[in-house]
């Protein structure tokens, strides 16, 4: 029992040196206008918004990768939610600035000087990915199973095919003729018999050298 209530002790102790460091840096941030303490201050600021963020870290799965919770370095650090989302340090360095990276540009999602309620913004926030990725999760099962069983493809494409309708046919109305028209192309074709009977009997008659009288 003494020596929980030492690691305990140790523990606590290690918390409070860890707050006092980090408040140091910000404080010689304030005092002076070097960017390295101007850079160490943000990172101790967006540090304690981590401690805030450690209970929503504990509770996701261990191997789940999606989410991110890391303070990044460089010349403006900030703590990194997932791929697209990160709490920065706003120009006066006091304001936590909750912001996402859209192909559209920036999106500030929460402004606040205190990490609580930046905390409270991107629990919401880590709750409304979780039930969207959970949804699409939802979508790719389904859609697996149904190219698994037979016939549902052929089914759903024969849903989907748009529904035919035979039309009848028009029948074209041919021209009637008139009788006149009929008894004209009769007689032409008369004439026509005709010439041709006399040119062939000519010719018969002049072959055989026989004389037709006129």
């Amino acid at each position: 029992m003494g020596e929980t209530n030492e690691n305990i002790s140790q523990l606590m102790g290690t918390k409070r040196l860890a707050d006092a460091v980090r408040q140091a840096k910000i404080a010689a941030a304030q005092r002076s206008d070097v960017v390295v303490d101007i850079r160490e201050a943000d990172r101790a600021r967006l540090e304690i918004l981590a401690e805030e963020l450690q209970p929503i870290i504990r509770e996701l799965e261990p191997g789940d990768d999606y989410f991110d919770f890391t303070v990044s370095g460089g010349s403006h650090p900030r703590l990194w939610i997932d791929g697209t989302a990160n709490v920065m340090m706003a120009r006066d360095r006091r304001t936590y600035r909750f912001v996402r990276e859209t192909r559209l540009g920036r999106l500030t999602l929460a402004e606040s000087t205190e990490p609580r309620a930046i905390a409270d913004h991107v629990t919401d926030y880590v709750a409304e990915r979780i039930v969207e990725r959970e949804k699409a999760f939802a979508a790719d099962d389904a859609l697996a199973t149904a190219e698994s069983q037979p016939g549902n493809g052929k089914a759903a494409m024969a849903d989907e095919a748009p529904l035919r309708i035979h039309e009848p046919k028009k029948v074209e109305a041919k021209p009637k003729r008139s009788r006149m028209s009929d008894f004209a192309i009769a007689l032409v074709w008369l004439m026509i018999g005709a010439v041709l009977g006399a040119a062939i009997l000519l010719a018969i008659a002049s072959y055989r050298g026989v004389t037709i009288p006129g």
